[in-house]
């Protein structure tokens, strides 16, 4: 039976590893993974390559911002009781998702399209260092109770059913599925 997050948030690692699998190396995992994207759509030329570049982007972040609103969040929030960072990387992905959804709007020769994928990569920038850093929400995760290896384990099966059924979060597929 899955742990509840008041569960996973109390349950103490005494092993003082650090898993591949954990909830803090999967998330730092994705974040490289944007950055290279990111990285990639700056040197771009051709607009095709532009528009597939930023629909990674756009799903793969859906994809990470869901499993750490879902399940991270809460478990940092029960085991932390720190609201402040918790509450300021929620409005963080909220911005960003509304960011995502005009690119998602829009076609990659669009004005502003550019301009749109370059301030959500300055965006994603400012929240992985606000995440990372010392002090940062992943060190007080790491020095509270939470069960990260358990937690990185429900985040990845969850990561994996997001992408088989191909619900990020993408609201025009949510309303099709809805009226089908």
């Amino acid at each position: 039976m899955p742990r509840t997050t008041q569960q996973s948030a109390k349950a103490t690692r005494r092993t003082g590893s650090r898993s591949s699998r954990d909830a803090i190396a999967l998330l730092k995992a994705d974040h490289r993974q944007v950055e290279g994207w990111f990285a990639q759509f700056k040197k771009a030329k051709k607009t095709e390559r532009k528009g597939k570049l930023a629909a990674q982007i756009c799903n793969a972040l859906k994809t990470h911002t869901r499993i750490e609103e879902e399940i991270f969040y809460p478990a940092f929030l029960v085991a932390t009781q720190d609201t402040e960072l918790h509450h300021e990387a929620e409005v963080e992905h909220a911005g960003a998702k509304r960011l995502i959804g005009e690119i998602e709007a829009m076609r990659p020769e669009d004005e502003y399209y550019d301009a749109k994928v370059k301030v959500l990569s300055e965006m994603i920038k400012h929240h992985v260092k606000e995440e990372e850093q010392p002090g940062g929400m992943f060190a007080e995760a790491r020095k509270s109770d939470m069960d990260l290896e358990d937690l990185g384990q429900r985040m990845a099966a969850r990561k994996k059913e997001i992408g088989e059924s191909g619900d990020n979060g993408n609201p025009s597929l949510v309303r099709s599925l809805l009226n089908s």
